[in-house]
């Protein structure tokens, strides 16, 4: 993460760099590691390349099944079983009442190179299966984020960001836990994506720089509190700025706006959710 300080409050910048081919990565990154969630929903059609950007890949339940039987025809490969190889995840964690029986044995079975900063948390052989059936009272979401947490060092957390595919569209009371955790977990970078889009916290405690990538997101965006009201919130790099406007449910919220520049700054006195379209990736 890279700080600065501006107006006596620090700076965190953000980037969609992972939505890019590792080929084409911006030579300052603001992350160095990225840690892939799959939730239990169809695979978005970029997932290819947040798999080659992830040092550690977690499916919660029932997204190995999605893993399992959408890779291979994502990726445009005829050989099923040398794509199911390839795509092996490091944990499976959740309930395991998603799971399909011969994707949990396929993928329990499979050698794997782990991250180096979880090896103390990762078997030697095969996806480790974390079974969490006996705790109902959070998400399957909640749970993986909860792993990365306490398995990545603290000298490491700066540099981490969490992507989470599966986790809009769908039921709404699904969208509403996963935005919960990007609350819950606000001292971490997790961006949650679709097809369609994405949507990040954008903490009150900080200054904040988007870098936008113009060739796979944008223009489309918007900016708006959830549970709490801003009584203050200024940008610049929009269409329509925001001038320590006031924004609140059931008042004005900043929505269909248009990115204008290559930055997008943000300064609020309340925690904000950012989303930014996406292109037609491939």
């Amino acid at each position: 993460m890279l700080w600065r300080a501006v107006r006596s409050m620090d700076v965190i910048m953000h980037s969609s760099s992972f939505l890019l081919p590792k080929l084409y990565q911006p030579v300052n990154k603001p992350v160095k590691n990225y840690a892939l969630v799959v939730l239990n929903q169809h695979l978005p059609r970029f997932m290819p390349r947040l798999w080659d950007h992830a040092n550690l890949r977690i499916c919660a339940d029932g997204g190995a099944n999605h893993i399992f039987d959408e890779m291979y025809q994502i990726t445009n490969d005829e050989d099923k079983k040398s794509t199911r190889n390839k795509y092996v995840p490091e944990i499976i964690e959740g309930d395991m009442d998603s799971i399909r029986p011969e994707v949990k044995l396929f993928y329990s079975s499979q050698v794997l190179l782990f991250a180096l900063w979880f090896l103390h948390c990762l078997p030697s052989q095969g996806s480790k299966i974390s079974d969490k059936s006996h705790n109902q009272e959070t998400t399957d979401l909640h749970k993986c984020i909860s792993r990365i947490h306490h398995c990545t060092p603290d000298d490491e957390k700066p540099n981490l960001c969490v992507l989470v595919t599966g986790a809009l569209g769908g039921r709404f009371d699904h969208e509403a836990a996963n935005i919960n955790v990007l609350y819950l977990f606000s001292d971490m970078r997790i961006v949650l994506l679709s097809d369609d889009c994405l949507i990040r916290l954008l903490p009150r405690t900080h200054r904040h720089e988007l870098y936008i990538e113009s060739s796979v997101e944008g223009p489309h965006c918007g900016l708006f509190p959830v549970g709490a009201p801003s009584t203050s919130t200024t940008t610049t790099g929009l269409k329509w700025n925001l001038s320590e406007s006031k924004m609140r449910f059931g008042s004005m919220i900043s929505t269909s706006n248009i990115v204008q520049s290559e930055k997008v700054t943000v300064e609020s006195d309340a925690d904000l959710l950012w989303t930014i379209s996406l292109r037609n990736l491939t």
